[in-house]
């Protein structure tokens, strides 16, 4: 077995080790998910908490790890008799990305149970968890579904296992910790509540820090035990410090002013629920016991604040996360009183003025040239007449405020990653049939089931109650549900699109799409094409946030070679059909429909929106022309891609009385 990494070696991240010791002293903070960039020691202070745990008692033979102090009556494996047990160390469980509903809750052999009527029940990861660490590494990645399940038994104790009337349940009380990397795409805001403590990290920009932590590094790849045995002392010291916090913990004291000061707190950043407060209330008695102390004071209230509220205040994924500290300071002291004289006052009632996004619905001022002449030919403007030399290129300008949009998806049924936009075949949804198993039965459908063996009971010997089933009866449940798509942006950035000021506009309804594709689980992609040339601004991810601060950096200016733009996002599709070929696309193009770009511009551009349509690919254009004469352009390109056009106004989903309207077009790759 390797020797782990010690955890007082880490270098800095000391909100990432302080959560991780609170969580080790109180289970009931709810575990803690770290956030940040790759290579910043995330899994490796992780894996070295296990070896600091104290070792627990297990009754012998059990495979759900019961106290035998207090075993489980429900235990699977039991009824245990209360007695001595068998000491072992703390385990820690790793859940990887892969994994399945079966090795995450356990498997019950459903031919069994119907065939033999035993319950035949395998343990899941959540049982081998018990009373020790579970980690997911990538926890953004993983199934919206298992995420669920993994966050009902942490906050239950319990996993319950149900397969047609067979119940299975035990103790699933665990550490849970969560890594993630925000570049690959966030979790649901429902999700992030479910963490007890959020940890944002990152590496440190000091040199002297950086040597540091290559030092050690090396020197414990060089002789692993050697560096531990160094450590030993810091290590054991540690350990033991948790022990006694954990006696301590009972002792604390969590006075009236300190509960105040927490709901303040969380009513002046405008936390929604409760699960807020009562996080805040455990950290804060867990600080209070890691210093040896039997009464919460103010500063431990602040450092839960710290840790429980920054991902809880974040309304959508362009929210920035972390808190106004001075404002904290401000309520706290404020509340600080043994009595204050109107506890329902608003701390602050001036709001801290930060919006979600970088919106504000007003474009910013300075939209004028920043130089750099292209070289290009002067741009024709919404009316047709040239602009200037010096408007070829004009700063960013800020989006509008986003708005709810109309759904849009892609038609047929597919079988691509679960997620909320288009009609697929999946593990989980409405049953819609049945069919026979392809290799292991993970749903049965019952009434299949018992219509296929019913004409052979006669034959099997079978002449009053009951039911004699064999394999070859066995019927699979067919469902349908959501999958996820691919949504490519197609972002007309030339001089034409900033006439009036419009691209705030424009910005502000593709950053609208973008939130749309964030809560329906896409990955999504950003081609801007302006000048002679189009470019891949980010390519495809789960990071919308990512796309959202390419979007608001994004200048305009110059010609429109839409058939670059088009031919580009062409390759963005066939490389990521390569990667992906189950996740099908959906192209979104944000123009006004000029071409005036290259050699044949319109020739051009209907030709290679052709490719589209030959393909089948989705798409939709976004019509962003403006003005009392329209030359309905984009309803050209549209017919040629096979698509739809929508204008800014038919984008809303208001516009339409929030009806669901598919992207219309024949599609070679509907099922």
């Amino acid at each position: 077995m390797s020797t782990p990494y010690p955890f007082t070696a880490v270098v800095g991240q000391d909100d990432l080790r302080l959560a991780l010791l609170l969580n080790a002293v109180s289970p009931a903070v709810g575990g803690v998910l770290v956030r940040g960039e790759k290579g910043t020691a995330k899994s490796t202070a992780v894996r070295a908490l296990s070896a600091l745990l104290p070792e627990v008692a297990v009754v012998p033979g059990c495979r759900f790890s019961c106290d035998p102090a207090a075993p489980d009556p429900a235990c699977p494996d039991g009824p245990h008799e209360a007695g001595e047990g068998t000491p072992r160390p703390a385990r820690m469980v790793e859940l990887p990305v892969g994994a399945s509903e079966d090795r995450l809750v356990g498997a019950l052999d459903i031919e069994r149970a119907l065939s033999e009527g035993v319950k035949a029940f395998e343990p899941g990861l959540l049982a081998e968890a018990h009373r020790g660490i579970l980690y997911v590494d990538e926890v953004n990645l993983l199934h919206d579904h298992l995420v669920d399940l993994l966050l009902d038994a942490a906050a239950m104790g319990a996993s319950y296992v149900e397969r047609e009337g067979v119940s299975v349940r035990h103790a699933a009380r665990f550490l849970l910790v969560g890594t993630m990397n925000p570049e690959e795409g966030e979790l649901r805001p429902q999700l992030l509540d479910r963490f007890g403590l959020t940890v944002e990290v990152a590496a440190s920009r000091d040199p002297d820090t950086r040597v540091e932590v290559v030092k050690r590094r090396l020197a414990h790849d060089a002789d692993p035990a050697a560096f531990a045995a160094q450590w030993a002392g810091e290590e054991a010291a540690v350990r033991q410090r948790i022990a006694a916090a954990r006696e301590l913990l009972p002792q604390v004291r969590l006075s009236d002013r300190a509960l105040k000061q927490i709901a303040a707190t969380c009513a002046a950043f405008e936390v929604d629920g409760m699960r807020a407060d009562i996080v805040m209330a455990r950290t804060a008695t867990a600080l209070a016991a890691w210093a040896g102390r039997t009464e919460v004071l103010a500063e431990d209230v602040r450092q839960a604040a710290l840790l429980a509220l920054p991902h809880r205040r974040r309304r959508n994924p362009f929210d920035a996360p972390g808190l106004d500290e001075d404002r904290l300071d401000e309520t706290l002291e404020r509340f600080s009183g043994e009595d204050p004289e109107d506890p329902g006052t608003d701390p602050n009632p001036d709001g801290d003025g930060g919006g979600p996004g970088g919106g504000g619905g007003q474009p910013a001022p300075d939209t004028g040239p920043q130089g750099g002449d292209t070289g290009a030919r002067p741009e024709e403007g919404e009316d047709g007449q040239p602009q200037p030399s010096g408007a070829r290129e004009q700063a960013p300008v800020r989006a509008a405020e986003p708005f709810r949009t109309r759904v849009l998806s892609v038609p047929g049924v597919g079988e691509g990653a679960a997620g909320r936009r288009s009609r697929a075949r999946t593990e989980h949804g409405r049953t819609t049939g049945a069919r026979r198993p392809r290799g292991a039965l993970t749903t049965l459908h019952l009434a299949a089931t018992v219509r296929a063996a019913a004409p052979y009971q006669r034959a099997r010997g079978r002449s009053g109650p009951g039911l004699v089933l064999r394999r070859d009866d066995l019927r699979q449940a067919t469902k349908e549900g959501r999958e996820s798509n691919l949504v490519l942006f197609v972002v007309d950035a030339s001089g034409s699109m900033a006439a009036r000021q419009r691209m705030s506009a424009v910005k502000g309804a593709v950053l609208s799409l973008l939130l749309d594709a964030y809560q329906r689980r896409d990955k999504v992609g950003l081609v801007t094409f302006r000048g002679s040339c189009a470019e891949v601004a980010l390519p495809p991810t789960s990071s919308v946030d990512a796309a959202a601060a390419r979007l608001e950096s994004l200048p305009t200016g110059g010609r429109t070679p839409l058939a670059a733009g088009l031919l580009k996002a062409h390759e963005v599709l066939r490389v990521e059909r390569l990667r992906d070929a189950a996740r099908r696309p959906l192209v979104v193009v944000v123009t006004d429909g000029r071409a005036t770009g290259g050699p044949e511009p319109v020739a051009l551009a209907s030709r290679a929106a052709g490719l589209f349509a030959a393909e089948g690919v989705a798409s939709v254009v976004v019509d962003c022309e403006s003005g009392p004469v329209r030359l309905g352009l984009a309803g050209r390109l549209a017919a040629a891609l096979g698509g739809e056009a929508v204008t800014l106004e038919e984008l809303r989903a208001d516009a339409i009385a929030g009806l669901v309207r598919d992207v219309q077009g024949a599609s070679r790759r509907a099922a």
